[in-house]
């Protein structure tokens, strides 16, 4: 089944998870991704930085084990900036030979000193080749709070109708803690002509830090709620996991109650927290599969 007839079906509950720094990425992975998999997500992704081949092969790997050894839709990120046509085309290939035909296509961030290959400057242009290379189901990045690159969000969601109109089948949003900016953001995408499903990503708090350093790239605040949560329990490592994952509970519970396409959890490898998050809000999800409702 494609993931895009899952949608109509339930509201889709999926992973994302990143290769470990280490020569032997798959091994240190397998048993995070074996817990990952009870819970029996709709899918998993992968992500994929600006590496060589041998980063490639091992991300392949992880992939392959995913979709054929676990049976759960792998979905392998591909970001575009840094490779050819030619690189594109041949990872296609490798991927579609594992039966990995889920791609999450992305633009991919700038690298201070490294001059981009130029053959896929936009995620709209990497969107469009991989729909002509193959019969591949592409998803697309969106940003809720708007690209930390783009003028405004207007602009911002012009570029995503261009991705989409390439042939994105759906869409994954960056993390965000505060619903009504996604509510807001979702009213104005679909207001642009965009109809494509769209899930929400949401990254539970275990570290501070970590949190900060993706508030300070994004370049936008974290609302006052959020903010009181890190300072309290900054110093308490168990505090501040605890609170992170009732805080990410309340933003999905609320989500899926206003009939949100789908929830994407950044897992940050954490299998622990996405099981507890998973045994809060099971049944929601349970829900949506015997009541289809209509989505945002």
């Amino acid at each position: 089944m494609k993931l895009t007839e899952v949608f109509n079906q339930k509201t889709v509950f999926s992973f994302e998870v990143f290769p470990p720094h280490s020569k032997t990425p798959v091994d240190k992975l397998r048993p995070i991704l074996t817990n990952l998999a009870q819970i029996h997500p709709d899918f998993i992704s992968v992500t994929l930085g600006a590496g060589g081949t041998s980063v490639r092969n091992q991300n392949v790997k992880i992939v392959d084990f995913i979709q054929n050894q676990l049976n759960i839709t792998a979905v392998a990120h591909i970001p575009g900036l840094y490779q050819s046509k030619e690189d594109v085309r041949n990872l296609l290939q490798e991927l579609n030979a594992h039966h990995v035909n889920n791609i999450l296509a992305l633009r991919g961030d700038k690298i201070a000193g490294r001059e981009p290959i130029g053959d896929f400057n936009h995620a709209n242009e990497l969107v469009s080749f991989i729909k002509q290379t193959g019969d591949f189901q592409v998803i697309g990045a969106c940003y809720p709070q708007c690209h930390q690159e783009a003028a405004n969000l207007t602009a911002d969601i012009a570029n995503l109708k261009r991705k989409v109109d390439a042939g994105a089948d759906h869409l994954i949003s960056q993390l965000f803690y505060e619903n009504q900016c996604f509510y807001d953001f979702i009213e104005q995408v679909r207001g642009a002509g965009i109809a494509v499903p769209i899930e929400a990503g949401i990254m539970p708090v275990t570290n501070k830090g970590q949190i900060e350093r993706m508030a300070k790239i994004s370049g936008k605040p974290l609302p006052e709620k959020f903010l009181s949560i890190l300072n309290r329990y900054a110093d308490n490592k168990e505090a501040l996991r605890d609170a992170g994952i009732a805080y990410a509970v309340d933003q999905i519970v609320d989500l899926v109650a206003h009939g949100v396409d789908g929830i994407h959890l950044y897992t940050m490898n954490h299998s622990k927290v996405a099981q507890r998050i998973w045994d809060a809000t099971a049944s929601l999800f349970q829900d949506s599969a015997a009541k289809p409702s209509v989505h945002l």
